[in-house]
């Protein structure tokens, strides 16, 4: 809830929760320049969600359901009792395969979709005249 507050001859509102101008370079950050992507061999032999998430441009809960799902294969370290919590790692080179193999999968389906749709003769009726 606002109130206000006498400044002089002036007054402003005031917010109940102050507001802080450290995190403001926090919500501005996409306006900052961006920083060159850091060199692979930098990041070691295993990444974690976040620089696996950060790798495919995805959010760190998505990458934690293609782990979880089976879809992007990775290995847990620490936390093997029920309910505790552990540290999901992605191989690098696992990263990569599974890049690889996406872009397989969408050549693939690009050419089964060209292929199921070139003998319809009302698609390509134009090309012919």
């Amino acid at each position: 809830m606002a109130t206000m507050v006498a400044c002089g001859a002036r007054q402003r509102a005031e917010l109940s929760t102050r507001r802080s101008h450290s995190d403001a370079a926090v919500h501005n950050r996409a306006m900052a320049p961006l920083a060159p992507p850091p060199d692979s061999s930098a990041l070691g032999r295993f990444l974690t969600l976040a620089d696996t998430a950060e790798v495919l441009n995805i959010s760190a809960s998505q990458a934690y359901a293609l782990v979880r799902s089976g879809e992007l294969p990775a290995i847990k370290i620490g936390g093997s009792g029920p309910g505790a919590g552990g540290h999901w790692r992605v191989e690098r080179d696992v990263l990569e395969v599974y890049i690889a193999g996406k872009y397989e999968e969408n050549r693939r389906r690009n050419l089964w979709n060209q292929a199921e749709f070139a003998d319809i003769p009302e698609l390509f009726a134009e090309r012919d005249r």
